[in-house]
């Protein structure tokens, strides 16, 4: 059952100061408490999530079932739809300028969609496989499962670096679904109910989000229904993350 959770990470803005890391230091830790919950679509497969101008835009994925979605935030009503082909396995989602960018898993191609419309405008190849897209407004951050994220060229989808993700020294593996939030990135990592906050610029994992324990029915999921999906409501400094399959949306506030 698919679920968004909207986080609002502190008083004075969305993320709280953290300590640098360096070195082996340990990467502290916070929590959340839930402030509002919503509907979510069940059925959906969450990939990828962003927020934009008042609406949610997600991907699903699963073969026979991926498609992109215009989402209404307050009823989970599903406002505009684009199905994949069936051979596609739709992943991560990204919006740069009036662009959606949707990545696939295995397939090795990115489409490109007017946001507006969500009709296809074209689509990318890309080397190995794809997991999460975000955007720092001047480029696009992507994931592949290993600890590496790639920064691309929106207008070529080519590679114009990368860098390692660690934690305590040590890379940090399964990097899943991105968002790129006030300067930094955070990352779902997968099948695990953590968000790492990763520097752009080091790789380094500056704090770990932890939302074990969210009040979600997990006893109807399966084991692959796990916590994925971030997307960032700027104007309102508001945070959202799904997981596959979850019946809810939260939104929260992140507890030091």
């Amino acid at each position: 059952m698919a679920l968004i959770l909207a986080a609002v990470l502190a008083a004075g803005g969305l993320l709280p100061a953290c300590p640098f890391i360096g070195g082996d230091d340990p990467v502290p830790s916070v929590t959340y408490h839930v402030v509002n919950t919503f509907p979510h679509d069940p059925e959906a497969f969450t990939q990828g999530l962003l927020f934009h101008e008042g609406v949610l835009y997600e991907s699903t994925g699963l073969y026979n079932e991926s498609s992109l979605r215009r989402v209404a935030l307050e009823t989970g009503e599903i406002l505009a739809q684009h199905r994949l082909s069936n051979e596609m396995f739709g992943e991560g989602l990204a919006l740069w300028q009036d662009r959606l960018f949707q990545l696939t898993w295995k397939e090795s191609t990115a489409f490109v969609y007017d946001r507006t419309t969500l009709e296809p405008m074209g689509q990318f190849h890309y080397p190995g496989e794809g997991w999460g897209l975000t955007s720092d407004g001047k480029r696009l951050i992507m994931s592949d499962g290993t600890a590496t994220l790639r920064f691309l060229d929106p207008e070529t989808f080519g590679e114009t670096g990368r860098v390692l993700v660690r934690a305590s020294g040590q890379p940090v593996t399964r990097l899943n679904e991105l968002e790129y939030v006030r300067g930094e990135i955070l990352a779902n990592v997968w099948r695990t109910d953590r968000i790492a906050r990763i520097s752009p610029k080091s790789g380094k994992v500056l704090a770990w989000i932890d939302l074990k324990g969210l009040p979600n029915e997990r006893g109807t999921l399966s084991s692959t229904d796990v916590l994925n999906g971030i997307a960032y409501d700027e104007p309102n400094d508001r945070l959202f993350v799904t997981g596959k399959r979850w019946p809810k949306l939260f939104e929260i506030q992140i507890v030091e």
